[in-house]
């Protein structure tokens, strides 16, 4: 019994020191969609910077124990065969590879630490920076549930007219936030309101935040916007309630570099049987998030 306990408990520390998760991208919009991703200081790239997800279409894309950045979605993108261009919203310095450029504002923002060892991870949806497009994100724990975050409301649709990113059609294809919008310390938590007192959610920020109760409102919201988990896989969706469809045709993210993810890295890669989400489910992870 103890020679099984002991297997058991080495087997579980050699998992979770030799796997890292995979985040599994989703766009579920009735529309092209371009992800972005951008690793934190001290970490190294993902295997894809940025890409072209098309309707209906997922990716997977495997990472490495510790690695700390964001995932985003642009939107209204053209670029030319050398992968030059530019995006209505979330643009990373006119690329599709965003190759350590972040999103320019406004953009929604899935954001997340990864823990080494048993340590937990730290994530959470952001939309401080404004928001353009609805997203979900659901971890799938190695020890049991973990909660699902994100921001599955239309904020474009009940955008303040001050705050409205038009596209060429006149259409609001974003939302900005008031600092981005104003400027000023007070909206930009900046000067005499860089701290958690001084502070406070705006008129703008609680507009966010009713329709959005798990993300991140303004700069001080870590009580109800940050959460951990330990887990082998992060399902982020975007448009997560756009119908029901079947999303049969996963694409393979780019070839890892094994020199910077080791061996183990590349089993991570999608395939044509990449497991998606029932839409019951993104049903119920949704509600869950107004709870």
């Amino acid at each position: 019994m103890k020679s099984c306990k002991f297997s058991t408990f080495f087997f579980t520390l050699c998992f979770s020191y030799a796997f890292a998760c995979t985040f599994t991208v989703t766009n579920n919009c009735p529309y092209t969609i371009w992800p972005g991703t951008l690793a934190g200081a001290g970490t190294p790239a993902l295997a894809t910077t940025g890409f072209q997800l098309d309707s209906g279409q997922s990716v997977r894309i495997p990472s490495i124990p510790g690695w700390s950045g964001r995932i985003w979605a642009r939107t209204g993108c053209n670029f030319d065969a050398s992968g030059v261009g530019s995006c209505q919203t979330g643009d990373c310095g006119g690329r599709l590879e965003c190759d350590g450029s972040g999103a320019s504002p406004p953009a929604s923002l899935f954001e997340i630490t990864l823990g080494t060892g048993d340590e937990k991870d730290f994530y959470d949806v952001s939309i401080v920076d404004g928001y353009n497009l609805p997203l979900l994100a659901v971890p799938q724990g190695l020890y049991g549930q973990c909660n699902a975050t994100g921001c599955a409301s239309n904020i474009n649709m009940g955008c303040p007219k001050e705050l409205q990113v038009e596209g060429g059609e006149g259409n609001v294809v974003a939302c900005r936030s008031a600092c981005e919008a104003f400027g000023s310390d007070q909206y930009c938590c900046s000067g005499e309101f860089a701290n958690p007192t001084t502070c406070r959610p705006s008129f703008y920020s609680s507009i966010f935040k009713r329709a959005c109760p798990r993300a991140y409102s303004y700069a001080f919201d870590d009580a109800t916007s940050t959460f951990t988990c330990k887990a082998y896989e992060y399902s982020i969706i975007f448009c997560p309630l756009n119908g029901t469809k079947k999303m049969n045709n996963a694409i393979t993210a780019p070839k890892v570099d094994e020199s910077r993810y080791g061996k183990t890295a590349g089993t991570l890669s999608s395939s044509s049987s990449s497991l998606v989400l029932p839409f019951s489910l993104i049903i119920f992870f949704t509600f869950s998030l107004y709870l």
